[in-house]
């Protein structure tokens, strides 16, 4: 784990507060790294929205509507620190916003190759019924296709932050044992993007999700 890392859990955390001031040698000692190397750190972090800088007052935390939550590593470091159940329902309902649009645009504007990838990824969760880290990826696989299907080249892109919630959902839900079967609502997604029925691909996904709700974990 890198410094950067470190730091940005103990924000997390709450071990320093939104407002607390860092003093780099304090941070040096209890990490056990250079002062540097906590320099290094707070640039990176300052980029990304946890840190900011005044001039006399010094490094500090900033207020969480200041955080990049959208940046990979920030997502990332949540979820391996570990995230409240709110913060799956904030992405499903960031979801519900995103991929019917997207299932749309897949309706209208889907290639041979799109339609081979998200059948292959039904394929996969097809024969993944009794393997949950398998299920995972190929839910992954689909969201993934889903998106890129879109041909909306922002829609694609979030794939970086919407999958790898997806992905630490499932994996919460498959542990907890409340899952059913999901290949039937996934395919008509896709019979509904074959046969270039937008909204009917807009409801399907809309109702895709609404399963995805009741599974909350």
């Amino acid at each position: 784990m890198d410094v950067a890392e470190k730091l940005a859990r103990r924000i997390f955390d709450g071990t320093h507060g939104e407002g607390d001031i860092l003093h780099p040698r304090e941070l040096a000692d209890q990490l056990r790294v250079s002062q540097s190397a906590i320099h290094e750190a707070f640039k990176v972090l300052t980029t990304k929205g946890l840190l900011g800088h005044r001039h006399r007052r010094g490094t500090f935390v900033r207020t969480r509507d200041n955080w990049n939550l959208l940046d990979s590593d920030v997502l990332r470091w949540q979820l391996v620190g570990g995230v409240s159940n709110d913060f799956f329902a904030d992405m499903l309902e960031l979801r519900r916003s995103i991929e019917p649009a997207a299932a749309s645009l897949a309706a209208a504007q889907r290639t041979d190759e799109d339609l081979a990838a998200l059948d292959a990824a039904l394929d996969a969760m097809r024969a993944s019924e009794d393997d949950p880290v398998l299920a995972v990826r190929a839910d992954a696989s689909f969201h993934t296709a889903l998106l890129a299907a879109s041909h909306n080249r922002f829609f694609a892109q979030l794939r970086r932050v919407i999958i790898p919630v997806l992905v630490e959902r499932d994996r919460r839900v498959h542990l907890a044992g409340r899952i059913e079967n999901p290949v039937a609502v996934h395919a008509a997604v896709v019979d509904r993007i074959r046969e270039e029925d937008l909204d009917g691909a807009y409801m399907a996904t809309l109702e895709l999700l609404d399963v995805a709700m009741r599974h909350h974990p």
